[in-house]
């Protein structure tokens, strides 16, 4: 569905590490599609996924989901590729849970260092007359609610075995944030007790979770992950190299882009210092501001009513026609035909 005004490019925000997107085009493999039927209409490329770790943005990953969800006919889907994720594509998260030496030390973990793996939703840990994961959302999930919680908790009940070596499902008792579908006994796999209709997710843990001890307890080994982990979201959050800084800033950025000179002065650098430092990561600032423009102009173009010129505007141009010309540089396209439905060459 369309939305009718242009509020802000929070769809376009780094949402969650492609390892998800790359366990989900697993399964769909394993039930005999190929590469260009996985990815067919998804503007996103095969070996970028599989050799990039930069997140995905939730836009990106709507429409992978949803294709997939079309291709397989299976509302339950999420969950299936949940119980596909094994404890090693949650990295170095995933590898500091384990070496824990419990499950409340673990989830503690996963609070601080959530943020590694997606910036969908805020985790809390919360005593609700005994422990329980409570997941606030970020972003407006939608109709991708049902599958993204389902391969999320899958992905985290696979982990939480791994570490406890329990068998799960008699443990739990989740409150699903949507209304209870037709297929409500395929959540029998994850937990015992499930019900639907609630306003967050909401994970029950029973009290013998929390006294049981950790198959792969290993002190040392945590002590170094968690620094790795600490570098790692550091990173994350304000930018391995200059060039990471500057496309969050581009990111995060409402209308107008920063010129050249204007992003110099945020990173306290010369305009000749910062094209130099540009250039020996690979990148120049045009490529940057292009990479988020084009993003932008293909959400706005499928996701809003608002008509060329406007989208020229809000993307900071002020010749239409300049916009258009570019649009089409960028795409193969203009951006009237791009809205009718042919997306070009991606």
């Amino acid at each position: 569905m369309r939305v009718n005004a242009l509020d802000s490019f929070l769809d376009l925000q780094p949402a969650l590490h492609p390892v998800y997107a790359r366990v989900l085009c697993t399964e769909l493999q394993a039930r005999g599609f190929d590469r260009d039927t996985i990815l067919a209409g998804t503007r996103l490329n095969w070996q970028t996924l599989h050799d990039s770790n930069q997140f995905l943005n939730f836009d990106q990953m709507r429409r992978l989901i949803l294709h997939a969800l079309g291709l397989t006919a299976c509302p339950w889907l999420g969950l299936d590729v949940g119980f596909r994720t094994q404890a090693s594509a949650h990295g170095m998260l995933g590898a500091a849970m384990i070496a824990s030496k419990d499950l409340p030390q673990a989830m503690l973990l996963l609070k601080r260092f959530a943020g590694l793996r997606q910036n969908l939703a805020d985790l809390h840990i919360e005593d609700r007359g005994g422990l329980c994961v409570v997941l606030a959302e970020k972003a407006k999930l939608g109709d991708l609610r049902e599958y993204l919680y389902g391969q999320l908790l899958g992905g985290l009940a696979q982990l939480l075995t791994a570490l406890t070596g329990l068998e799960l499902p008699p443990r739990l008792r989740i409150e699903w944030p949507f209304d209870e579908p037709a297929w409500a006994n395929q959540y029998a796999r994850i937990a015992a007790h499930n019900s639907f209709g609630h306003a967050q997710l909401v994970v029950h843990l029973d009290p013998d979770l929390l006294c049981c001890p950790s198959i792969g307890s290993d002190p040392d080994a945590l002590q170094r992950l968690v620094r790795d982990c600490e570098l790692q979201l550091n990173r994350l959050e304000h930018g391995a190299g200059l060039s990471d800084r500057v496309r969050l800033r581009l990111q995060a950025t409402q209308g107008r882009m920063p010129t050249l000179l204007e992003m110099a002065h945020l990173e306290n650098l010369t305009e000749r210092t910062l094209i130099r430092h540009l250039k020996a990561e690979g990148h120049s600032y045009k490529q940057l501001v292009d990479a988020v423009r084009v993003e932008r102009a293909c959400w706005l173009l499928e996701q809003t009513e608002l008509t060329v010129e406007q989208v020229s505007d809000a993307l900071g141009y002020e010749d239409p026609s300049n916009f258009s010309r570019t649009f089409r540089r960028w795409t193969g396209l203009i951006p009237s035909h791009y809205r009718q439905g042919d997306k070009g060459v991606g």
